[in-house]
């Protein structure tokens, strides 16, 4: 998607005819399905042209099926299909006809052109169009709030896909093990996810979900949870071998799974039990030759 602020630099030029009527506006520009675009565009008249008193009104049409899809002009009635996502943002005071659209359609690519109204003189700019073009949806969402996950303390998820500003052709949803299935299915169907880390949560998968009407998934982020949280202690009792000999207690505190201390008290422990071996195994060598060798001694 373009970003919107370089939208400005894209522009095709101005279209100026011999009666005075010029339109700044971008050529061509292309958006993903379910977002939102902003188009600059300004325009200019012949002054001695117009009735001063009379209201400025501007419009933008579909040049395939002539329907007005925005105005300021309260009287005329909007595109139904077009109404709310097509928006005229600029300001007719200071020439300013630039277009806002959200929750972009398949349906809306074409060309579009603007039309400006004062008192008996009208005006249509359909030699500079604007080309619309809406691809598919593959921006991917982002997810924040994941910093400082704490067991047992409530967390905030967002997701939040780039470019979209809202509209009903869209929707979220959240996807993991960490997820309690008996939460309402509303609560897991929203851009903002609430819920409590648990231990366990640590190192599994969440995936914000975005998806089209018919709940079917457009694209979709998933990452891996890093949950902190208190080791637990693992109390462990050991009875003596001799008659009378007291019985010890030891507090264990209980490894992160997959933590690097884990890892190296494994590989310390497998040194530890081969040195043993080691030792065993050459005391037993020493011992038995040497015994050997000194019964043979003692027999000469």
């Amino acid at each position: 998607m373009v970003p919107l602020l370089l939208l400005p630099l894209l522009w095709g030029g101005s279209l100026q005819d011999n009666s005075g009527f010029e339109l700044r506006v971008q050529k061509s520009v292309t958006v993903q399905e379910g977002l939102c675009v902003f188009l600059p565009c300004y325009f200019s008249y012949s002054w001695s042209a117009w009735h001063p008193s009379a209201e400025l009104y501007m419009y933008w049409y579909d040049a395939r099926s002539n329907n007005l899809v925005a105005t300021n002009n309260p009287k005329r009635v909007v595109s139904v299909e077009k109404k709310g996502r097509f928006r005229l943002l600029g300001d007719p005071m200071t020439n300013n006809c630039s277009l806002g659209i959200r929750d972009a359609r398949k349906s809306d690519t074409g060309n579009y052109y603007f039309r400006v109204e004062r008192g008996y003189v009208n005006h249509n700019y359909q030699g500079n169009m604007l080309d619309l073009q809406v691809t598919d949806l593959t921006e991917k969402p982002d997810i924040h709030g994941l910093e400082g996950l704490e067991s047992g303390r409530p967390a905030r998820l967002t997701c939040s896909l780039p470019g979209y500003c809202g509209g009903e052709s869209l929707s979220f949803s959240w996807v993991g093990a960490a997820l309690d299935s008996r939460k309402p299915q509303s609560v897991r169907s929203s851009s903002v996810l609430t819920f409590t880390p648990r231990p366990g949560d640590h190192g599994t998968n969440l995936t914000c979900q975005v998806k089209r009407q018919g709940n079917r998934v457009i694209t979709e982020r998933t990452i891996r949870l890093n949950v902190s949280y208190a080791p637990a202690l693992t109390i462990r009792f050991s009875q003596g071998n001799c008659t009378g000999s007291p019985t010890s207690c030891r507090c264990v505190p209980e490894e992160r799974q997959g933590s690097w201390p884990l890892v190296l008290t494994v590989i310390r422990g497998a040194l530890m039990g081969a040195g043993f071996l080691l030792t065993y195994g050459l005391t037993w060598i020493y011992y038995t030759r040497c015994g050997d060798a000194q019964r043979v001694s003692s027999r000469s």
